[in-house]
């Protein structure tokens, strides 16, 4: 006699579509991109205006399978050059993936959209934003 292919507790209920508070996985995570990003950013790609950015933050958005980068230029004049910043993103968009692939060690590579935010702004304020992956 066979069991009923299902188990408890994986239904979906009216519980599991609240907001949930980010878990310290989810965190780890971010925190791992964001280090890999600064390091791409600061000259693996071969691009001035992209070197003089640095990831103010990432987030879950919603959640880690996909994440919201905040970035910043060192020179607050060039936050006036986002649209260029998040062109220029969108192109190196598979290198920086790869980059983040290789350092994380997961199964699936979470999609990335960026921001650009002044520097002395808070990061909800943004300029701009892009979508990697369309």
């Amino acid at each position: 006699m066979s069991r009923p292919n299902h188990r408890r507790g994986h239904g979906r209920s009216e519980s599991s579509f609240r907001p949930q508070r980010t878990d310290r996985k989810t965190l780890q995570l971010c925190g791992q991109i964001a280090d890999t990003l600064n390091y791409v950013l600061s000259g693996e790609l071969d691009d001035d205006l992209l070197r003089n950015l640095y990831v103010e933050s990432v987030r879950p958005a919603p959640d880690a399978s996909r994440l919201l980068v905040s970035v910043a230029p060192l020179d607050a004049a060039d936050a006036n050059r986002a649209d260029q910043i998040l062109q220029k993103l969108l192109i190196h968009s598979p290198r920086i993936r790869s980059e983040v692939a290789q350092s994380i060690h997961r199964r699936k590579t979470p999609e990335l959209s960026f921001v650009v935010v002044r520097p002395e702004e808070p990061t909800q304020r943004s300029v701009s934003a892009v979508d990697e992956e369309e």
